[in-house]
């Protein structure tokens, strides 16, 4: 079998994969189109095993790490789903209160990949929660696909409701300076854009290639953003230019940064759609914003 590289796949296997992990193709049609590119020795099993993520491998911070003190918590979900839980992490090396960050998952739950860019984040000196929106549930399952099908059960504006809660219990915690950011990825970037709209307080917004909101809530949105875009995401960036110019006609303050020749997801580096150089700049542009913005 061929040892597959990034380089071998096409990008109209992207495009497919994205639109199954957008809920747009179920897996039967999924693997029906992806079949057509298991030529020259490659099948199509090992398509589908390159696609798919790699957690344990991509792991960059331990969940035991020293460095940081990171558990679990549980709040109330506000529209009365149950218990929300989500991962609480610190710097365990200095002393708070430390500025907040939200981190929002994409549309499966939280995962590991989200879990480690929230420790990361919590290393440069915030204390991050990130929640997982299938704890009512019963958290995630433990696969993303399974964790798809599990978060289409619940309703989005609810989804918001309980990132929105998470806002206010990190504003309650005794460690947090209650100037508090967000940032998401995917499903999370819309909720980081909404949370925008919703949270007057709300310090900083980073939403990762994220639906926009609607032009007529645009007036409502107090914090700064930094919009984080891939550019060969079609999809999400066609709703980017009207977004653009209804920030830019009630002045909100804004920085957009549309990545060339990289895929939706391309932050993720559990995934082929990884891209090293975009993230890497990507991710010290968030954490710079966050430092300025949240002090």
């Amino acid at each position: 079998m061929k040892n597959l590289r990034k380089e071998d796949i096409s990008q109209e296997v992207f495009d497919l994969y994205d639109a199954y992990a957008h809920n747009k193709i179920d897996r039967r049609v999924f693997m029906d189109k992806l079949s057509k590119y298991a030529v020259g020795g490659i099948t199509v099993a090992s398509l589908t095993s390159f696609l798919l993520p790699k957690y344990a491998e991509a792991q960059q911070v331990r969940p035991d790490d020293p460095r940081l003190i990171s558990k679990y918590i549980e709040y109330d979900s506000p529209d009365g789903a149950g218990k929300m839980k989500g991962l609480l992490s610190m710097p365990a090396d200095k002393n708070g209160p430390f500025p907040g960050i939200v981190v929002v998952h994409e549309n499966r739950g939280l995962n590991p990949y989200i879990e480690d860019t929230a420790r990361i984040a919590a290393l440069e000196g915030f204390i991050t929660l990130a929640p997982d929106a299938l704890a009512p549930l019963g958290g995630y399952p433990g696969n993303d696909d399974e964790g798809r099908e599990m978060q289409r059960q619940r309703d989005r504006e609810e989804m918001l409701n309980d990132f929105i809660a998470a806002f206010y219990t990190l504003e309650a915690n005794e460690n947090c300076t209650k100037s508090i950011g967000v940032v998401g990825f995917c499903f999370g970037g819309w909720i980081s854009n909404m949370m925008a709209v919703q949270l007057p307080n709300l310090g900083a917004a980073v939403p990762f290639y994220g639906g926009q909101p609607d032009a007529e809530d645009v007036p409502k949105i107090q914090a700064p953003l930094m919009l984080q875009y891939a550019g060969l995401d079609e999809r999400v960036n066609a709703g980017w230019p009207d977004y653009e110019a209804a920030l830019k006609a009630n002045d909100k303050d804004y920085t957009a940064y549309i990545y060339p020749d990289v895929n939706h997801g391309f932050h993720n580096n559990t995934t082929p759609r990884y891209d090293e150089a975009a993230a890497t700049l990507a991710w010290q542009r968030t954490m710079d914003f966050f430092k300025e913005k949240l002090g």
